[in-house]
């Protein structure tokens, strides 16, 4: 019996390789003669970048960079296989999770520490590049990353804005120079990796939909879209692309709308990307059954979460999928349309959060075994 286990990292507790071999041992427990394929996977957020180099055998590179608050910190970017395709997470230099929830300001939050990735990949001579911008910071519009690569922007006076500064300097800026905007962008290929379809401003946009999470107040959500807005208006005026309502460019606090604007770049669901590069349909083949899981399933998983992007590849070829979740919320009916068969808790008593993202591995072994017995019962 061959079967594919494709899950996604469980943030804080388990990478997806971690919970993949976790669910592996239980599903060995329960069959021992099983072939397993294990597949760790990805949707464009924590975790991307360590899947497409394991399934590329590809290699990662430390590089220091300014985070979220201009503080130097250790990130990294992959370079896959091909030796050319260099892979970043955005939340590796500028994410949330570099920031104490206390310090969370997104007047504040720079995306500069992304853009000092984009120049040192650059450097060492890559020119295909995906980016994963998921978790970030941040809510300044790309600005951050933009003056990494040479752009000056310019305040009223015709004096460059502070570099990395924040969405509080957005106001500020009356006009962009992209004189020294780094040449080698327009040769290079991007490809973002995100499902967010938010506009940059607006009520549906990066301000009001993500800001809160990043620190922001009622009042401060109503300040950051105004000067989303500004900067939206002073970038149709130097490309003649409009920002304002257009989809995908408030993914990540607006810097989907800077690759827009200032990028050869398409955009694509991430869980497609990592699909393809991991070859996940080549090895569903002849597969009886899939395991797949994240932290949280809930209505959102339908929006191109992991578990959501496997079950569709599955079902054409009629494969059932399981899904082992940290927990579980609400609107996972809507999931059973997709190709997903079913959704389990891997929690099995009353337990504290951390304490079960400190026995994560334990808990899904034991569900792996679990479902893998009742699957088999269901053949007999």
């Amino acid at each position: 019996m061959k079967i594919v286990i494709a899950p996604d990292s469980f943030k804080g507790s388990l990478t997806a390789l971690e919970a993949a071999q976790a669910i592996d041992r239980g599903i060995k427990r329960a069959n021992p003669s099983a072939e397993t394929v294990l597949v760790p996977v990805a949707d464009g957020g924590e975790g991307t970048a360590d899947s497409l180099v394991a399934a590329t055998n590809g290699r990662m590179v430390d590089v220091m960079v300014k985070g979220p608050l201009l503080e130097p910190v250790k990130a990294a970017y992959g370079i896959l296989g091909d030796q050319e395709t260099c892979v970043i997470e955005m939340a590796t230099a500028s994410g949330l999770n570099l920031i104490k929830p206390e310090q969370r300001n997104p007047m504040l939050a720079t995306t500069f520490g992304t853009g000092e990735l984009i120049k040192k990949a650059l450097d060492d001579g890559c020119r295909k590049f995906i980016l994963a911008i998921g978790g970030s910071a941040t809510n300044d519009g790309g600005i951050g990353m933009l003056q990494a690569l040479g752009m000056k922007l310019l305040d009223s006076n015709g004096n460059p804005v502070q570099d990395g500064a924040g969405a509080g300097e957005l106001s500020r800026i009356a006009s962009i120079d992209n004189r020294d905007f780094d040449p080698r962008i327009a040769g290079a290929q991007f490809l973002i990796a995100t499902d967010v379809q938010n506009p940059l401003v607006g009520l549906s946009g990066a301000s009001h939909v993500f800001g809160p999470q990043k620190g922001a107040t009622p009042e401060m959500v109503e300040i950051l879209d105004g000067y989303l807005r500004h900067w939206a208006d002073l970038v149709e005026a130097k490309t003649s692309i409009r920002l304002h309502d257009k989809p995908g460019a408030g993914a990540a606090g607006g810097i989907g709308g800077a690759f827009q604007a200032f990028f050869p770049a398409e955009t694509r669901r991430g869980i497609d990307i990592v699909i393809e590069y991991t070859k996940l349909a080549e090895k569903l083949d002849g597969a009886q059954c899939v395991f797949t899981g994240e932290g949280q399933t809930d209505f959102q998983t339908a929006s191109g979460k992991t578990p959501m992007g496997v079950a569709q590849e599955a079902k054409k070829l009629g494969i059932p999928v399981f899904v082992l979740a940290g927990s579980i919320g609400k609107g996972i009916d809507q999931l059973y349309e997709h190709g997903i068969s079913s959704v389990h808790s891997i929690i099995n008593a009353p337990m504290t959060l951390k304490e079960a993202m400190d026995r994560g591995a334990e808990l899904l072994e034991r569900s792996g075994e679990q479902v893998m017995r009742t699957y088999l019962v269901s053949l007999a």
